[in-house]
């Protein structure tokens, strides 16, 4: 009898139709193909980046003690350090800023269609789509990027250095450094991938395995290739970094739920996400990465002209300062996936809550950072590179520049915690590219006149200078964008906390200088700096604005537990469709994004 108005129509049936369903559900337990992100596993996540991150900043300062030891601080440092341009440009465009701002979002966003189901073929797979549509020709492009930047080394040199005293071995460098611009770009698209599907531990290793690859390759070829081994040893290490990474991804592509390939009259299409890669779309995260680390150019620029040495002294001092930015920047890492999925899924609180509670808890470890850094700089330099070609005199000078460096840090923490704000969603934007541009004007104005009187150390001041003022724009800004933080709140509190900074450099500083040996020195600075901020912490936890964290106040969402294998009554009645995978749901029931949830959702901005 064929079905009227008022005759139900019996449901589809059969193997291919029970197939998808159980492909759906399945896609719906894991969060679209990703792992559980519950509390248990974001702490799990942080602590193992954590770890290996420090891994990866010991070897790194292993690495750069190499270098001060047999290298020193002069010409030949100098050259190789313009030639480290290219990989300071490359891991930044490719895998700290502009890659993962672009693609975490696109994979969550992939891993929510997947979990929704609504795909009938292989082919269709978002996640699969999204791959398909994006690595072939991001490969195409990083090629012909390292192909032009070997050819045009010479004019690349001249323009970034062009008072510098041999300019023929940093074109040497340069040639040797231009490889990691594919490397580095396949690295950028695994740790990316990864990080959307839950998977934080390959991407946590790539630096120590880099800084492995230019430690060995130093050693190996120091005496024959000076200090072109090092430039070599960038070659190496990028492509360590690819292959801790890539089996990993690829299991997880081939782990991912595809229901079997039904008849199709027409040929598949592409996901939309394919499109990623058009311009309009990722000019502004582009723009805002470039801007960003033209900070460096600017600098070595400056200090071209000065005495030989001077853009070695930046760069160490640079590196050791930088380490608490590291550090702090660490849970804005892992919880970036979550504020994705949050926002892919219309959860706007849940979003804006763990933002501004990273941005609190990122400022409390780059301060007390800054804090040691600046009270104890002198004894940290000289425990670090004070050996070999590395001189007093060396000393001197970068202890002057990491302290004023360090000034900037809290800046360098909000722009690269703030930026997610705006570019967590699907609709990037140009304001955190014109707030960079802004910083980098006042960083190059300010500079000029900063190296002409007090050389490295006015480049420093600059430095400090314009990325606070880009942090301060994108704060004022960020209550209008994806995720509306309320900037007058997190303002004051960091305010505060910065003022308990201040302290903490005080009675650092006064250890440090009261005590001798350079080792207790550090050692004592740093526990005193860390205990006076905790102090403050605990006697005013109220006037930081931290938010307070009992363990009652959040629960666990659906992704931190497995689903049930079978299909409850009301999934398996007959004609019932399960819920859309991204629907909010009411506070009491299960709610779609990973994360801790907090469940005070009364309360709104």
């Amino acid at each position: 009898m064929p079905p009227t108005a008022t005759t139900p129509t019996t449901p589809r049936t059969g193997r291919r139709a029970h197939a998808r369903t159980r492909v759906r559900r399945r896609a719906r337990a894991k969060g679209g193909g990703g792992r559980p992100q519950g509390r248990g596993f974001l702490a799990k996540a942080a602590a193992v980046t954590a770890g290996l991150t420090a891994v990866g900043a010991v070897l790194g300062l292993v690495r750069d003690q190499i270098l001060a030891g047999y290298f020193g601080a002069g010409a030949a440092t100098d050259a190789f350090l313009v030639a480290w341009t290219v990989p300071e440009f490359a891991s930044t465009l490719l895998i700290e800023d502009a890659m993962a701002l672009i693609l975490v979002p696109a994979f969550s966003r992939a891993l929510a269609r997947r979990g929704d189901g609504a795909f009938d073929g292989a082919l269709d797979d978002p996640v699969r789509a999204l791959v398909r549509g994006t690595l072939p020709r991001l490969t195409l492009t990083a090629v012909l990027a390292a192909a032009v930047l070997v050819v045009a080394a010479p004019l690349l040199v001249k323009a970034l250095a062009p008072g510098l005293p041999d300019p023929a071995l940093a074109v040497d460098c340069t040639r040797l450094t231009a490889t990691c611009v594919l490397s580095f770009a396949l690295v950028g698209y695994c740790s990316a991938a990864l990080r959307a599907h839950g998977r934080f531990l390959p991407p946590a290793m790539i630096y120590a395995a880099y800084n492995v690859g230019i430690i060995g390759t130093i050693l190996v070829l120091r005496d024959p290739w000076g200090v072109r081994s090092a430039a070599a040893g960038v070659a190496v290490g990028g492509v360590l970094m690819v292959l801790v990474q890539a089996p990993s991804l690829v299991r997880e592509l081939r782990s991912g739920p595809v229901p079997p390939p039904l008849p199709r009259a027409s040929a598949p299409r592409g996901g939309q996400d394919g499109r990623i890669l058009v311009l309009g779309l990722i000019a502004p995260v582009v723009a805002f990465s470039l801007c960003r680390q033209s900070q460096t150019l600017i600098e070595r620029f400056l200090a071209s002209p000065l005495p030989a040495g001077a853009i070695s002294h930046l760069n160490y001092a640079q590196k050791v300062a930088q380490l608490p930015m590291i550090l702090s920047l660490m849970l804005c890492t892992v919880s970036f996936p979550v504020v994705a999925r949050a926002l892919a899924a219309g959860d706007e609180e849940t979003a804006r809550h763990r933002v501004e509670r990273d941005l609190l808890l990122a400022a409390v470890v780059v301060l007390v950072g800054a804090a040691t850094v600046i009270a104890a700089a002198p004894r940290i330099v000289e425990l670090l590179f004070q050996r070999g070609e590395f001189g007093g005199s060396d000393t001197t000078a970068t202890a002057a520049v990491m302290r004023v460096y360090a000034l900037g840090l809290l800046g360098q923490t909000m722009v690269g915690a703030l930026v997610r704000c705006y570019f967590s969603a699907a609709r990037p934007l140009w304001y955190p590219a014109a707030a960079m541009g802004a910083g980098l004007v006042t960083t190059g104005v300010a500079g000029v006149p900063g190296a002409q009187h007090w050389g490295a150390v006015g480049i420093a001041a600059a430095n400090a200078l314009g990325i606070t003022l880009t942090a301060v724009l994108l704060l004022r800004g960020a209550h209008r964008q994806s995720v509306p933080v309320r900037a007058g709140r997190l303002g004051a509190g960091l305010l505060r906390l910065a003022a308990a900074g201040a302290g903490a450099t005080g009675a650092g500083w006064a250890c440090s200088v009261a005590i001798g040996p350079a080792v207790p020195a550090v050692a004592v600075a740093a526990l005193v700096a860390a205990g006076v901020f905790l102090l403050f912490l605990a006697c005013a936890p109220e006037a930081s604005g931290l938010p307070s964290l009992p363990r009652s106040a959040y629960r666990r969402t659906p992704h931190a537990r497995r689903h049930r294998a079978e299909p409850s009554a009301a999934e398996a009645a007959p004609g019932k469709e399960p819920p859309p995978a991204g629907r909010v749901t009411p506070v009491g029931k299960a709610s779609p994004v990973g994360g801790d949830v907090p469940l005070d959702h009364g309360h709104r901005r």
